[in-house]
């Protein structure tokens, strides 16, 4: 989703820096699966281990090769991945994610979303973006051996890869054209993809009511978009015929197949609670300010305040010899100024700040560094807003927060998931989500409704539950 792409480029910026010990990941290996070939995997990450799932992907992306007559041969998986999303490789393997399974309503949006993924293998944009990732990695390359510079290597792909992170606009919306005619000759409803269209725009507003913006900030396309504007994709799908076909739904199939399944990230890289992270696996946890938002990535934990102070959280296996305080002083560059030795949790810990001055695009920033037995933990800290003295104060005391976990907290740690129950009333069920707050604007999103008298006309609904 859009601001999660924003996060990462904040993200990005700011272990830019300076304060980036080395390979970093909050994440241990995990249980893998049987079902994705390991040079696959490598590529998308692991698959989510449920056969109930497998088999109803599987059984809706076959439908839609068999009923339209696609040539070639075609995998569909679901990804261990709470973000909303589906992607294709031209190899013929498409991928929906966890986090769109629990958006998506019955089986014909599911369907209209594969068949859009579909559309790009058929239609050779999939061909066209892996050629292209190709080059820009063979020209990261080139200028990393001509500049003798790793660093230069990395930026080169950085920016190429950026550039490349979406299809076109017309790719876009040739996919969603040609998707929804394998979506109608395979029986579904033919607005299916209008309907998944909202859900996901629905999404988006969330994430910016969560995010402390103004609702409609980021609806427009722009240079960050994966996809055109949810408008613009509409008023598209307004003119194709097939889109009005009536067909089949399979909700309650659908719902019986998704009841159950996480939509929490996998335990192996911990879990966001509200304003405070805790991993059950490497057990520890901390908090951030409670204006923060924390989102979870593979590789760290970045957290967004309402004023724009950004938190990025990761570790580093390894051990860092002598103190962590030389350590920052010797290593970073530019050389911290205001280096304290200090503990945090009961473990050794230093603080250090970046020299006023040394970077034009950035107001205060601190690192924190935290030893932890099997390795380091880090904060990188920026706050450049009027009032950034004091916020990055505040910044720094939440990372005095981190603290390991029992054996009997972590053991108690255990993903959300999604629980299909009767229809009742939204303000009761909203009271159930496990949330801090927007509990009803999470539940009416999460049932693809607007408001609480369209899901009550909803026999089951969507519920997350600890």
């Amino acid at each position: 989703m859009f601001f999660r792409i924003i996060a990462a480029l904040l993200a990005l910026l700011l272990l830019a820096s300076g304060c980036t010990p080395g390979a970093i990941s909050t994440t241990v290996p995990a249980a893998q699966g049987d079902t994705l070939p390991s040079d696959v995997e490598k590529l998308v990450g692991p698959a989510y281990a449920s056969p109930k799932l497998q088999a109803l992907v599987d059984r809706v992306g076959q439908r839609l090769v068999s009923r339209s007559a696609v040539p070639g041969s075609f995998r569909f998986y679901v990804l261990d991945q709470p973000e909303a999303n589906a992607h294709a490789l031209q190899s013929g393997y498409v991928f929906v994610t966890r986090g769109l399974l629990a958006l998506v309503n019955d089986e014909s949006e599911l369907a209209a979303a594969m068949g859009h993924e579909l559309g790009h293998i058929t239609e050779r944009h999939a061909a066209l973006r892996e050629r292209e990732q190709r080059q820009v990695m063979d020209a990261a390359i080139e200028a990393a051996m001509k500049s003798g510079s790793i660093t230069v290597g990395r930026s080169v792909a950085r920016d190429g890869l950026l550039k490349l992170r979406s299809y076109s606009r017309d790719q876009e919306l040739d996919a969603d054209r040609v998707g929804v005619g394998y979506l109608t000759r395979a029986g579904y409803r033919g607005d299916a993809l209008v309907t998944l269209v909202h859900n996901l725009q629905r999404q988006n507003r969330l994430e910016e009511q969560l995010l402390g913006r103004a609702t409609g900030e980021g609806r427009e396309r722009n240079a960050l978009s994966t996809h055109p504007g949810a408008e613009e994709r509409l008023a598209a799908l307004a003119d194709v015929a097939a889109a009005r076909q009536p067909g089949e739904s399979g909700r309650a199939a659908y719902l019986a197949a998704v009841d159950g399944m996480s939509v929490d990230d996998p335990p192996e890289e911990g879990f966001v609670r509200g304003y405070s992270f805790v991993h059950p696996i490497l057990r520890f946890g901390f908090s951030a300010p409670r204006d923060f938002r924390l989102v979870n990535y593979h590789d760290g934990v970045l957290g967004i305040g309402t004023d724009g102070s950004l938190m990025w959280f990761s570790c580093k296996q390894g051990n860092i010899e002598g103190r962590l305080d030389d350590w920052m002083r010797n290593k970073l560059q530019p050389t911290p100024t205001d280096i304290q030795e200090t503990s945090i949790g009961g473990a050794e810990a230093a603080i250090g700040a970046r020299p006023r001055g040394s970077d034009t695009g950035l107001g205060q920033v601190r690192y924190v560094l935290i030893r932890r037995p099997d390795g380091v933990c880090y904060f990188n800290l920026l706050s450049d807003g009027p009032d950034r003295d004091r916020r990055i104060d505040t910044l720094v005391n939440a990372t005095r927060s981190f603290h390991d976990l029992t054996v009997v907290e972590a053991g108690a740690l255990r993903p959300y998931r999604l629980t299909i129950v009767p229809a009742g009333p939204a303000q009761t069920l909203a009271a159930r989500m496990p949330y801090p707050d927007f509990k009803l604007e999470r539940l009416l999103v999460l049932n693809g409704v607007d408001d609480a008298a369209a899901l009550a006309q909803r026999d089951r609904v969507k519920l997350v539950t600890p």
